[in-house]
Formats: structure tokens, C-alpha cells, sequence
């Protein structure tokens, strides 16, 4: 049977647009990302196949472009359609975070760090620069290492603050193994950092390492 047969209330679109998109499963959402089915398959039943071929939403979303195109009805069509999607809800929350307020907000904090670092195949140390205020100014990655780790070099972390006459930062890096705990260098280099940064009046409020799935605060951990 047809979508279009289906119930009203049972269909993606009109659920979503009366319920909210809370209110859909993976699967439902999906579906309406790919729009149409197969040959036999509604929109829906390809989107519940592939979530089980993938094993999960999270690895049909996390996969490069010859995996994602190893799916039914996917193509390099889908994937870049995907990753606009993707890079879009990534700059909606930047731009909630730099809407002009001071930075309040932790769990919003964890989502974009989380969403512009997990899955990387190399580790990257990022900084979010911020005002007096912690309002943030702006987001960079640094630094680029290897699966073992990145190179973290104090002066060019002070330098960057200076640059944006920031008043305060956020560092954060991943892992790539997907382990978020901190490691003894990872410690190490927050120090560093705190005690290079204290010199000239910029304080670290922060450090977060993202795993897969998890995302570690060293405030939280009272490691700042």
C-alpha cells in the first residue's frame, strides 16, 4: 500500500507537521528525508531496510560516501543532499550559540562541539574564543593530528586569543578511538594552556574531549 493510502495521521508528513518531529521514529524521519521508495518498498519500508543494513541512524549518517552509497536507493545524489543537511543543522546551532548572549547554555555547548568532532578520523583541538561576556566570537580548529594525536602548541593558542581579543575560551578535541576519557597528555596540555593563557588575562572555562557517543567535561570533573 501506498503512503498516500495510508491513514493521515499515520503518514510522515502530516505526523510531523501536527505532532512535531519528536513525535516520528528513525525511521519516519528518514523517510522523508529519501522522499520516495523502491520498486515495491515505500519510502518508509526502504528507510526501516537501510536502518537495519547500517545497524542504527547514527551509522547511515556517520558514513563516508562509498559506505553511504552501498545503501539501497542511495547514491551521491543522497549523500550530498545529506551532508547540506547535516552542515546546516551544524550552523543553525552556531548560531545559536553566538546570538549575542553570553554562553549559558552546557548542553548546547556538548551538541555543536560534539556534532563538529565526533567520528573524525584524526584527532582535532578546536577553541571557542569568547568576550568578557561569553558571548562567543568565533569557532576554529587549530590544530590536526593523527589517530595517535595532535600537536598542541601553547604560542600559536595564545596568539589566536589575542587575535580575536578574546577574554575567556573553550578548548576541545577529540578522540577518534571513541574513548572520551581524558588521557594523562590531554591533562598535561590543559595546564599548560590554563597557566600560558592566565598571563595574559584569558581564562580556559573549559576543556571538552569527544568520544563516540560520550562527551567529557574537565570542569565537570573539577580537573579546571
Amino acid at each position: 500500500m501506498a503512503i498516500t493510502d495510508w491513514p493521515s495521521a499515520e503518514r510522515p508528513r502530516e505526523k510531523l507537521i501536527k505532532q512535531g518531529p519528536a513525535a516520528l521514529s528513525d525511521a519516519e524521519l528518514l523517510a522523508i528525508f529519501l522522499r520516495t521508495g523502491t520498486p515495491g518498498l515505500t519510502a518508509v519500508d526502504l528507510a526501516r531496510l537501510l536502518i537495519k543494513q547500517y545497524g542504527s541512524l547514527r551509522e547511515l549518517l556517520d558514513a563516508d560516501l562509498a559506505r553511504f552509497c552501498e545503501g539501497c536507493g542511495l547514491g551521491e545524489a543522497k549523500y550530498t543532499q545529506l551532508q547540506a543537511v547535516l552542515e546546516m543543522s551544524r550552523r543553525h546551532m552556531y548560531e545559536q550559540l553566538v546570538r549575542g548572549d553570553g554562553l549559558t547554555n552546557p548542553r548546547l555547548t556538548r551538541q555543536y562541539l560534539e556534532s563538529c568532532l565526533k567520528g573524525k578520523p584524526q584527532e582535532q583541538f578546536c577553541c571557542l574564543f569568547m568576550d568578557s561576556q561569553h558571548r562567543v566570537i568565533v569557532f576554529e580548529t587549530l590544530f590536526y593530528g593523527t589517530i595517535d594525536g595532535a600537536s598542541v602548541y601553547p604560542r600559536e593558542v595564545v596568539r589566536r586569543c589575542l587575535h580575536h581579543h578574546a577574554a575567556a575560551v573553550i578548548l576541545a578535541h577529540n578522540h577518534p578511538s571513541g574513548v572520551a576519557e581524558p588521557s594523562q597528555a590531554d591533562m598535561r596540555i590543559t595546564r599548560i594552556l590554563v597557566d600560558a593563557l592566565k598571563l595574559v588575562d584569558i581564562r580556559v572555562l573549559d576543556h571538552f574531549v569527544v568520544g563516540d557517543g560520550e562527551v567529557v567535561s574537565f570542569a565537570e570533573r573539577g580537573l579546571i
